[in-house]
């Protein structure tokens, strides 16, 4: 057997004993998984600006405990496999919390490896409730579920567009099935409304003739895509150009200014169910102007809410004192009405939000608006 010597013990036992988050005096660090390659990319982009922009703010007004904080990204390209491998690459590079996520289908998984690591992770988009129904004490999120939307959705198309027949779109991907399937319930209670069509295509596919020809026979008054803007602007534009009657709204994975870029022109009266977007915040009139001068344009739809989610977790460790995970995970479930930019944010048993908001955005020349509902 070998024995180490002195010197190489006392080295290795430092190790072990180092404070996760860097050597003491060294940056704090925080993690943030999100798409940096794939059809999300642009989205992924913003979410990590944003929480770059919170933590040079927080730089400057001395960090935390006497330390700078780091931003550690990891691209998880929205996909399971690879959010493993991003999440365990967080970990292993000594992050003290989580802040990110976009995608359901990779934060799921993700969420697994944080909580075996026992690391606080706050998603700022990733809806789809399975995320804080696991039980996880780790796990919470600043926006809404997709059980939450669906319902909203379906109030929409029922009570504002009037709505009978509906078709819904989805990707089969986490987030898209799953506000497909809420929605699908919510419109199940209302009389004398029928969903004539439901099924998926497949993420990357570009020509949608086939599915949209099989709905224009439907004719319905609303189609609703859950899907993601890499697909839903191409099909937005499929769905002029072919004549498909009604409505084209989507779901709040196409709140992005990419989605009017696909989509041309076909933009113009499209409707998205979204959280609240920055421009729409009085709130958030300060971020958008600091976002701006960082970054040169405006900010995306999720930039805010992890902007939100890294000041909440820098908040955490300064009232925990610590750069100990459990205590950092103890304090942010404690988070109650903390004054962020996208409104008062508290915590409920589960880590989610509590009062979560929801608005319909109408694309009119080339810009997301608020749409005002008909009388």
């Amino acid at each position: 057997m070998r024995t180490l010597a002195p010197g190489m013990l006392l080295v290795t036992l430092l190790a072990l004993l180092a404070p996760a988050g860097g050597a003491q005096g060294g940056p704090i660090k925080l993690g943030v998984p999100v798409p940096l390659s794939g059809g999300s990319a642009e989205a992924g982009q913003d979410i990590l600006n944003g929480a770059r922009l919170a933590v040079d703010q927080a730089n400057a007004k001395g960090g935390i405990l006497g330390r700078k904080i780091e931003i550690m990204s990891a691209d998880d390209a929205c996909d399971a496999q690879q959010g493993v491998t991003a999440a365990q690459k967080l970990v292993d590079a000594g992050v003290v919390a989580v802040v990110g996520g976009y995608c359901s289908s990779a934060a799921l998984p993700e969420s697994g490896v944080f909580h075996t690591a026992g690391v606080a992770f706050i998603a700022d988009a990733s809806t789809n409730p399975q995320l804080t129904e696991q039980g996880f004490d780790n796990v919470f999120r600043d926006i809404g579920r997709d059980d939450q939307q669906g319902p909203f959705a379906a109030n929409v198309m029922v009570n504002d567009l009037h709505a009978h027949r509906i078709a819904i779109v989805h990707d089969n991907t986490v987030y898209a099935k799953g506000l497909a399937e809420a929605t699908r319930t919510a419109l199940a209670d209302k009389p004398g409304v029928h969903v004539v069509f439901f099924d998926a295509i497949t993420p990357g596919e570009k020509d949608f003739t086939a599915t949209l020809t099989r709905i224009k026979s439907l004719k319905p008054d609303v189609l609703y895509f859950t899907g993601y803007y890499a697909e839903g602007g191409l099909m937005a534009r499929q769905f002029k150009a072919l004549h498909v009657p009604g409505v084209f709204m989507a779901g709040d994975a196409n709140n992005d200014p990419t989605f009017i870029k696909e989509a041309g022109a076909a933009a113009n009266g499209v409707l998205v169910t979204s959280a609240p977007l920055a421009q729409f915040l009085p709130s958030a009139k300060a971020y958008i102007a600091a976002y701006r001068a960082k970054y040169g344009h405006a900010p995306g739809p999720y930039s805010a809410y992890e902007y939100d989610a890294v000041n909440i977790a820098v908040a955490a460790i300064k009232r925990a004192h610590t750069t100990d995970r459990a205590a950092i995970i103890k304090a942010v479930a404690q988070t109650r009405d903390f004054k962020g930019i996208t409104g008062i944010i508290s915590f409920n048993d589960k880590g989610d939000r509590a009062g979560v908001n929801y608005m319909v955005l109408e694309i009119r020349g080339g810009k997301f608006t608020a749409h005002h509902a008909a009388a």
